[in-house]
């Protein structure tokens, strides 16, 4: 998808959110110019703040989630062994929506960075796992037996084999988990904390009642998550040229 088209998008967004505003004339809904006017006020404030409190927060987890589940899935994919003992507990848990998972983490892990990094872990790890399983397993056994006979060992065929055919299943799994990781990290951001958009949003729209403000920190949610799934894209092209290849 073209950036330009996307940034389009966004300005007819905007256009129909001013128009919207101006017509309705309610006070929950302030027009997009004086939205964007708060929002630019705000980043030489307390805003940019929350929002490295967020990306720390989003970025941790997708590094964690990354490290664990990419190796654990060829793993499982290329054993017919572990794919038997482990893929029923995978099928078992995917499907759970992580969020129910919220106050068992915080009893657990308490209320700080550790509870909300996990919490989107959780998320990220499952999508992983799976897709990175099933690329992992797809590959050609006859391929596997050619480079064994060429002398390659285990070693190199998870460097030279799996991790590369499992790539784009990985970055796949991370551009379709960004939109549900920002959900869950604005819901993390709610528990006890003073720092993060989540609570930037939720404290000026339900405490101050300062709607400009809290419409502002939606913006840039939305910008977060924009950028964590530009960010995906453009390693997909760095770490996997093949698939751009004409």
């Amino acid at each position: 998808m073209k950036k330009g088209s996307v940034g389009l998008a966004a300005l007819g967004l905007l256009v129909v959110w001013q128009i919207m505003a101006m017509l309705l004339n309610l006070h929950i809904l302030p027009t997009t110019v004086k939205v964007l006017g708060v929002l630019f006020s705000e980043m030489g404030k307390d805003l940019p703040e929350h929002l490295l409190a967020s990306l720390w927060r989003v970025t941790a987890s997708m590094l964690l989630s990354v490290a664990l589940a990419a190796p654990a899935g060829i793993l499982i994919g290329q054993s017919d062994r572990l794919n038997r003992i482990f893929s029923p507990i995978i099928y078992l848990l995917y499907p759970i929506p992580k969020v129910v998972f919220v106050p068992i983490i915080f009893l657990f892990l308490g209320i700080g960075d550790i509870a909300k990094i996990v919490l989107i872990f959780l998320i990220l790890f499952f999508q992983i796992i799976v897709l990175v399983r099933d690329q992992a397993a797809a590959i050609q056994p006859q391929l596997i037996l050619s480079l064994r006979s060429l002398g390659a060992g285990r070693r190199a065929l998870y460097r030279f084999v799996y991790l590369p055919a499992s790539l784009p299943a990985i970055l796949t799994a991370l551009r379709q988990s960004v939109g549900t990781a920002v959900a869950v990290l604005y819901i993390a951001e709610l528990f006890a904390t003073q720092k993060g958009l989540g609570y930037y949003i939720y404290f000026n729209g339900s405490t101050l009642l300062n709607y400009p403000a809290m419409y502002a920190g939606v913006i840039m949610m939305s910008l977060l998550g924009l950028g964590l799934y530009f960010s995906v894209d453009w390693l997909e092209k760095w770490l996997c040229p093949w698939l751009y290849a004409k």
